[in-house]
């Protein structure tokens, strides 16, 4: 008999129209809320996800994506041996030698500390730098001429443009009769790229001969560069395939290159997320106010309802349902309202900027025209999950109190 009737009560209390309105403009309250909050967390975890891909995107047209090395280093007749024994891997682009150091950059009194990178114009894994140059060309880039290429925040650091001179200083010395001297070289401005990423305030690159003169490398290299047709696979293919075709050798990613600012992101990303579930907080405690109210303003229905043999559980379960039915509906809403928005949150910030003749999103601040935005199937289960264990529990307590009412106290006191 009593087997449906939770839910058959608990939904009819929830479609009801009490006596008391303010017991319903709370309920109503915090389906709001949490429909407010879900769609919150769903619209900016898309958002930080679209951002997060674009960045990644910018890094991968510029950074190597893995980088083999070994101690002793390579030589030219080692990589061209050893490229053929890689490139028979259909998922690498391209294999092009590695010279890399740190250094310092110097024009009047300003300074700045890059990644010196040697790279040939001719290499075909360069072909997405060449889109992104601002000024210049890259391949004016030529051998014996020590020219260098800046990221736009170095040169915009150092105050200089094309055709400009800046010193670079090497982290090596060099040893004569008169003393000790750092290695200092001059350095002609050839072009200026902008990637929108952390490259433009830490990368430089100069052609290869040059960078082996000023790190007296000889004909050697350091090591060698991979370009992944699908990037994201770089650490599952160093297990799978590079540690087993090229044992001993010193394998990384991009994934470890760049570590920390993708663990910045990923901490940037649960902190907001805790932030801005303190909204479904909110519309619980919501739960939890209009489930008392429900329970103080239904006592001679409970009363009833025990009379006729009902349980003390099956009386809880009755207001656990009312509970996760207000819950439940405010989830469903927000979701779909968060996961609409998050789609086309692109097309609403183009259309407030058309309305309001502003740029929220300037491109030549941003670096970029629209807002991205990327919706996550695992990002999406997680806020939804979170948001119902959230209202089940905020029914707990109340739906407890609510099993606690004696049917003799309950009818003796109501009038």
């Amino acid at each position: 008999m009593f087997k449906n009737l939770p839910l058959f009560i608990g939904l009819r209390y929830t479609r009801s129209k009490r006596r008391e309105g303010f017991v319903s403009f709370i309920s109503g309250f915090s389906l709001c809320a949490m429909a407010l909050g879900v769609t919150a967390l769903i619209v900016v975890l898309s958002v930080m996800n679209g951002f997060d891909r674009e960045i990644k995107n910018r890094l991968l047209r510029v950074v190597p994506h893995i980088t083999v090395v070994r101690t002793q280093g390579f030589t030219a007749d080692d990589i061209d041996t050893l490229r053929p024994q890689i490139m028979a891997d259909t998922n690498i682009r391209s294999v092009v030698p590695m010279v890399q150091s740190f250094a310092m950059l110097s024009h009047e009194t300003e300074q700045s500390g890059v990644m010196l990178q040697g790279v040939d114009p001719q290499w075909a894994s360069l072909d997405m730098l060449k889109e992104h140059m601002i000024s210049g060309y890259l391949e004016q880039l030529q051998p014996g001429e020590f020219g260098v290429v800046l990221g736009s925040q170095v040169a915009r650091r150092l105050n200089v443009f094309v055709g400009d001179r800046v010193q670079v200083t090497m982290p090596d010395i060099t040893v004569t009769p008169a003393g000790i001297f750092p290695r200092i070289k001059a350095l002609r401005v050839t072009g200026i790229f902008e990637v929108g990423a952390q490259v433009d305030s830490s990368v430089a690159f100069v052609h290869q001969q040059d960078a082996r003169k000023l790190l007296r490398l000889g004909n050697s290299f350091q090591g060698m560069q991979l370009q992944l047709e699908d990037a994201y696979v770089a650490d599952q293919w160093i297990a799978e395939v590079g540690e087993i075709v090229l044992p001993g050798l010193a394998w990384r990613s991009w994934t470890h290159s760049m570590g920390t600012l993708f663990q910045a992101m990923r901490m940037e990303k649960v902190v907001v997320s805790l932030l801005l579930s303190v909204i479904i907080a909110v519309a619980a405690f919501n739960i939890v106010a209009s489930l008392v109210l429900m329970v103080a303003d239904k006592r001679r229905d409970i009363a009833v309802v025990r009379t006729m043999g009902a349980t003390s559980s099956l009386v809880m379960r009755i207001f656990v349902v009312q509970g996760m039915a207000v819950g439940t509906m405010g989830i469903v809403a927000g979701t779909l309202l968060g996961c609409l928005l998050a789609y086309f949150i692109g097309d609403v910030v183009g259309l407030i900027e058309q309305v309001a003749g502003i740029y929220l999103f300037d491109p030549s601040v941003y670096l970029i025209s629209a807002l991205p935005s990327r919706i996550l199937l695992a990002d999406v289960a997680s806020v939804v999950g979170s948001a119902f264990m959230i209202s089940f529990l905020a029914t707990l307590y109340p739906a407890w109190r609510a099993g606690q009412v004696l049917p003799a106290e309950a009818l003796r006191y109501d009038h």
